[in-house]
């Protein structure tokens, strides 16, 4: 019996590798604003951030995500994110490996 191929995708703020269902994909979108893209299909350049509070909140105070998008994120970027940063759980502290 064949194995059905997941998809990895890597966190941008922890790196680490997980199944692309697990992660919350970011996208710069053709309009050039930023999108939290659940589906994972939304047409533009994309990055992705653990479904973990603490990924979005390291996030927020680095440019990691900017890099990956390619862009510059504005405050109102910013404050769209952690919207929806709120909402995710709290893992607890994790060990980043940096």
């Amino acid at each position: 019996m064949k194995h059905k191929h997941v998809p990895q995708r890597t966190c941008v703020v922890c790196r680490r590798i997980k199944p692309k269902r697990e992660l919350v994909r970011i996208v710069r979108g053709l309009d050039g604003r930023i999108y939290v893209d659940e589906t994972g299909k939304r047409p533009g350049r994309g990055a992705y951030l653990c479904r973990d509070h603490n990924c979005w909140e390291k996030e927020m105070g680095g440019s990691r995500l900017a890099h990956a998008l390619k862009t510059t994120l504005s405050e109102a970027d910013y404050e769209t994110l952690l919207a929806y940063a709120r909402q995710l759980p709290d893992s607890g502290p994790q060990d980043t490996g940096r």
